[in-house]
């Protein structure tokens, strides 16, 4: 599923969700083997995390570097999932195309030392209030108003004389 192709999305009859965008990265080494990513705990939020890139930083030994992402699968429990193999002379970076997950989730450097860089965007997506709804309406009813054309009034015939 991915919220990127639309703006908003039906949420059915309680309304619908506005997404917003932003840029992800965190660094993995033999220093920092994990990072995990969580969202903020309000209730009409909900985080996703979508993995677009996967690459060896400057520095990195010859060896296999394997990340890993730990998230909940359908059924609500928790899976570890290899999703990079990177080594520096045959495979430096990996594309996982928009590879989503709803938070959290937990990206870990299951072997090498590193530094290996993960990449993405962080996309929040919170519901529209009825309120929100009716303002975007009134605006449209407002600009509809504006490019209403006057109806035209035929001219007045000029009389011989």
């Amino acid at each position: 599923m991915s919220f990127y192709d639309d703006e908003s999305m039906d949420m059915g009859p309680a309304g619908q969700s506005k997404l917003e965008s932003y840029l992800f990265s965190c660094e993995l080494s033999s220093k920092v083997p994990l990072y995990t990513f969580q969202g903020d705990e309000e209730e009409d939020l909900e985080h996703f995390l979508e993995l677009r890139t996967v690459c060896l930083g400057e520095g990195a030994k010859e060896e296999s570097n394997v990340v890993e992402v730990t998230a909940m699968n359908h059924q609500g429990k928790t899976i570890s999932v290899p999703i990079a193999n990177l080594h520096i002379n045959c495979l430096p970076t990996v594309s996982l195309g928009e590879f989503e997950l709803k938070a959290p989730v937990t990206i870990r450097l299951k072997s090498g030392t590193g530094p290996v860089t993960v990449s993405g965007l962080h996309l929040i997506a919170s519901e529209v209030g009825d309120s929100d709804l009716s303002d975007a309406d009134d605006d449209e009813d407002d600009e509809d108003e504006e490019e209403e054309i006057m109806p035209v009034k035929p001219a007045k015939k000029k009389q011989k004389l």
